[in-house]
């Protein structure tokens, strides 16, 4: 069996393409609300329910497409929520509006995402996870790199023409759900009586699902609730005294280092073990909030973007890999829906608490306890997780 088929690859464009016209707007999205009206306050709770919506709505649609042995049909329904939304946030400025179409855009990433991923663990094998998910991410950030410079391309030629963006993204929006119908998968129905969606089958999964599971997700959790918004790095390196200019330069370097960093880290997490490879990921996150919490400087915060896009590059996909592989594959979307589901809410809390620290004793200290709480997370990482498997083993 090849490593990369056919439906990897319509998978891997299908993400580039939606990436592409979600990160035409991302960036300009706050400029738009606040052009027509609409305070910090509003835009912070409204990206804080949506984005708590997406993660949470993994949860049930994985259980789902577990329970119902259904695979595409939630990709293309995900995919059609979030390219409706984006033209429909265009048309009409009354806030009860904005809210819904912006929610339906992240309800369309929750009803896709986990039975996307378990399809691309269908594909692959245990041994070629790795790349299998490193090259849909690198495809998938490929697209994050992609919008944003086609957005700077358009409000170049088109100043302040903010609401127009929102019609042209639908264009690569479009292509992605088209490419959809490419798809033709199903899963395996769940024959168990807890195969319907209930906090009581949330349970019952918790408790068969097995201690490597438990173990390597509630890590992933302790990260995710000091793994803050990349808004604070952007805001700290603005702080240093750096243009506008060089911070969305630095975002869009990031994405650049994370897509071309993706699939061959992928490959060589197949090699060496995906839990050495998620290690040397939170290290470089470790290594980039020291560094940006402590240096200043262009080049210093170049190379610890590059740290940064590496971090990304390591853990994003090798998460999900790692974790459908221990699981059965009738519970792949279970699994990592009800992953994604709770580390949406540990990455709103992390943004709270960092922002909290920042107000009251500074940048400097948010960061480096940011940094710290990953050194701890690797430790987890290198001697527990191998500890516990050797006392699950005897």
């Amino acid at each position: 069996m090849k490593a990369i088929t056919r439906t990897v690859w319509v998978l891997c464009w299908i993400s580039l393409f939606n990436d592409a016209a979600s990160e035409m707007l991302y960036p300009v999205l706050p400029v738009y609300l606040k052009s027509i009206g609409f305070s910090v306050a509003f835009i912070g709770v409204l990206e804080g329910i949506a984005e708590a919506l997406a993660g949470l709505s993994k949860g049930y649609f994985g259980k789902l497409s577990d329970s119902t042995g259904k695979r595409t049909p939630f990709v293309q329904i995900g995919y059609g929520l979030s390219v409706l939304s984006r033209p429909l946030l265009g048309v009409f400025t009354w806030p009860w509006w904005v809210f819904m179409t912006r929610t339906m855009d992240r309800l369309g990433k929750g009803v896709r995402t986990a039975a996307r991923d378990a399809i691309l663990s269908d594909e692959a094998t245990p041994a070629t996870k790795g790349q299998v998910f490193g090259l849909h991410r690198s495809m998938d950030t490929l697209g994050a790199v992609i919008g944003p410079l086609l957005a700077l391309g358009y409000l170049l030629s088109y100043p302040g023409r903010y609401r127009d963006l929102f019609f042209v993204a639908a264009i690569p929006g479009l292509a992605s759900l088209l490419l959809t119908f490419f798809l033709r998968k199903k899963g395996k129905k769940i024959s168990s009586e807890e195969n319907k969606f209930s906090f009581k089958a949330f349970a019952h999964f918790w408790r068969n699902a097995g201690m490597p599971y438990r173990h390597v997700v509630v890590g992933m959790w302790i990260f995710a609730l000091f793994n803050s918004s990349d808004v604070f790095l952007l805001l700290k390196i603005k702080e240093a005294g750096l243009s506008d200019t060089y911070v969305i330069g630095f975002y869009i370097f990031f994405n650049l280092v994370f897509a071309v960093l993706s699939w061959p880290l992928g490959v060589l997490a197949d090699k060496i073990g995906l839990r050495r490879m998620y290690i040397i990921g939170i290290a470089a996150f470790a290594l980039t909030y020291l560094g940006i919490g402590l240096g200043y400087g262009l080049y210093l915060t170049a190379f610890m973007f590059v740290l940064y896009g590496l971090y990304a590059a390591a853990t994003d996909g090798i998460s999900k890999a790692w974790i459908s592989n221990l699981v059965p594959q009738s519970d792949t979307a279970t699994a990592i829906g009800t992953y994604a589901a709770l580390q949406s809410l540990c990455s709103l809390a992390a943004s709270t608490l960092t922002g909290l620290i920042w107000h009251y004793s500074g940048s400097t200290a948010a960061l480096l306890i940011t940094a710290a709480a990953a050194i701890l997370t690797t430790l987890y990482f290198g001697i527990f997780i191998p500890l516990a498997e050797k006392r699950v083993q005897v």
